[in-house]
């Protein structure tokens, strides 16, 4: 008989609140570390100060309305202009893809999926477009995503929107649309989580559909 395959290891790390540069020189050594095999499977997680970022996408600079204070730093994963503030979670995935699972789109569909799984704890039905990647909560987006991959190991992630401040997506047409398509989990009940929790419920559900998803052959 053949031997079950071992549940992978995921290492979560809470970076707290951070300066994008400084958390993104964690995320580029934890990826050199995971893909030489030094480390396990690491889900990082941080909640940023105010910037913009724009992906790989052709025009995503032209999408930056006013930028004012906030620096805007060109990055080195898929999509478009987003904005990264206080009363968001942002989630780094770094994860070695097993070779019976070199699929991107869906391991973005995973992480889709465990957001939406998270978003029902709190009594909220998230929904994927299939025009668009993140989650989206009657026609407004909730939670974004944006993923790189570097010898099959990926990295950046996603961002939950909780009770931050969405004015300053009003300065950016996000992801190539329009600012008033942005809301967050505290619009849509009365009684949100606090930060702490939806860090708990977020890593449960990334890391057992991870768990599922990587040891089991299509």
């Amino acid at each position: 008989m053949t031997a079950p395959r071992a549940r992978p290891v995921v290492d979560v790390r809470w970076l707290g609140r951070t300066d994008y540069a400084a958390s993104h020189a964690i995320m580029e050594q934890v990826l050199a570390d995971r893909i030489a095999g030094r480390i396990p499977d690491t889900l990082l997680l941080v909640e940023h100060e105010p910037v913009f970022t724009l992906g790989r996408s052709r025009g995503a600079a032209g999408n930056v309305l006013d930028a004012g204070d906030v620096p805007v730093l060109p990055v080195r994963r898929g999509g478009d202009v987003t904005y990264h503030g206080p009363g968001q979670l942002t989630g780094y995935p770094i994860f070695a893809l097993p070779e019976h699972r070199y699929d991107l789109h869906g391991y973005l569909r995973g992480l889709e999926q465990s957001i939406m799984a998270t978003l029902v704890h709190y009594g909220i039905i998230g929904v994927r477009d299939e025009r668009n990647t993140g989650v989206w909560v009657s026609g407004r987006k909730i939670a974004a995503i944006g993923i790189a991959c570097r010898r099959w190991v990926t990295w950046h992630g996603f961002s939950i929107n909780l009770d931050m401040d969405l004015r300053p997506f009003a300065r950016i047409n996000p992801c190539g649309m329009d600012s008033d398509l942005v809301t967050r989990i505290a619009d849509q009940v009365s009684n949100p989580p606090d930060m702490m929790t939806l860090r708990r419920d977020v890593s449960r559900e990334v890391i057992g559909w991870w768990r599922r998803w990587s040891a089991v052959s299509p």
